[in-house]
């Protein structure tokens, strides 16, 4: 699973459990991850749940294949869009300026 129903350490806290656990936290109002992008499709968290939420899939990409990359129930944007490929000149840049060894991408 690529995003886990629970982990075993956190760097930077998302909503933590509500729309308002961020604040019960101490942190400050109004701030949180805004986007998660991944090879898979690209997420967002809706301000009245602060739930993540399928947004729009990658090339190739079936949204059954997201949840079966989830440990939890995961939203689903009713309007999911697809996301474009990658331009020639995108993916040259990628490949050999990112990441010439190939080290984060395959």
């Amino acid at each position: 699973k690529r995003f886990l129903p629970k982990i075993d350490f956190v760097t930077s806290p998302g909503y933590l459990g509500s729309p308002q656990g961020r604040e019960r936290a101490g942190l400050p109002a109004d701030t949180g991850p805004y986007r998660v992008v991944t090879d898979l499709g690209l997420f967002d968290f809706p301000p009245k749940t602060r739930r993540m939420r399928l947004i729009a899939l990658n090339p190739g990409i079936t949204a059954q294949q997201v949840v079966n990359e989830t440990g939890f129930k995961l939203d689903i944007a009713r309007n999911l869009t697809d996301n474009p490929p990658p331009s020639a000149e995108e993916l040259r840049i990628l490949r050999e300026e990112v990441d010439p060894q190939k080290i984060f991408s395959r």
